[in-house]
């Protein structure tokens, strides 16, 4: 469950296949990201975590059955969590099954110095085709924004436009909708126009160009704020000059 002083961070990739090592990648490549983690104990149902021994060969086991579960960092005062989770393609765009790998960090000096290249750690090793890394509360704000039925507002509450729902999107390579950092892999930065050097210059200023070669695009140069109304027109700004996201327009 999302704490009020964190940062959220998911990332939505292909289906875990057989022999499918992806997870030991998010879970080495987001401890090289972010100096100090570790990230070898499992959270049982009931308890204080519990330390693995042999956590990569743990993880490749567990991996093999769609998913990777709940593992933290050991410390319940500055918990950090992460988790893989398979979901059905009956719920997603193009019918397509996929991994949603979910982790939570508390949001503080270090998270923020390091968020951009948490995000693009954790999206590199998942494949994933987009993702995001947005403060507490960004959730309630987003389910406002989706489309739920034909006859429904053009604003949400806030003023931003309607989404179509994940399952209305054709292709899994769309992004849903805009978090405070963006990940954009290769082929969803080709399927929603960016970059355009001309129309994207200052949002260029905030990218970063991935090794995969997609992108980490930050919006805001603090964490999103709703409360923000600067934060507002940057979002404002952005879903108009990328209509594609959430299904609004098609190529």
């Amino acid at each position: 469950m999302s704490r009020p002083d964190s940062l959220t961070l998911i990332v939505y990739a292909p289906a875990i296949v057989s022999n499918d090592d992806r997870g030991r990648d998010v879970i080495h490549g987001m401890e090289k990201a972010l100096p100090g983690l570790r990230l070898a104990w499992r959270i049982p149902e009931s308890g204080p975590p519990i330390a693995l021994q042999h956590r990569d060969a743990w993880l490749a086991e567990k991996t093999q059955e769609g998913k990777f579960p709940l593992l933290c960092n050991g410390d319940e005062t500055h918990p950090v969590t992460i988790s893989g989770r398979g979901v059905s393609g009956r719920l997603g765009p193009g019918g397509q099954s996929r991994l949603e790998v979910h982790a939570e960090i508390p949001l503080d000096a270090p998270t923020l110095a390091a968020a951009v290249a948490v995000l693009e750690a954790v999206a590199e090793g998942a494949h994933a085709h987009w993702g995001h890394a947005s403060p507490y509360g960004y959730g309630s704000e987003v389910a406002q924004q989706f489309r739920r039925s034909p006859h429904g507002p053009e604003r949400s509450p806030r003023g931003l436009p309607m989404l179509n729902l994940p399952v209305k999107l054709p292709t899994p390579m769309i992004p849903w909708f805009l978090g405070w950092l963006n990940y954009w892999s290769a082929a969803t930065a080709q399927a929603i126009g960016f970059p355009d050097p001309a129309r994207d210059a200052e949002l260029l200023t905030r990218a970063r160009r991935t090794a995969s070669g997609g992108w980490v695009v930050q919006l805001t140069d603090v964490p999103l704020s709703y409360e923000n109304p600067a934060h507002l027109d940057a979002l404002r700004w952005a879903y108009e000059r990328f209509p594609r996201i959430g299904g609004r327009a098609v190529p």
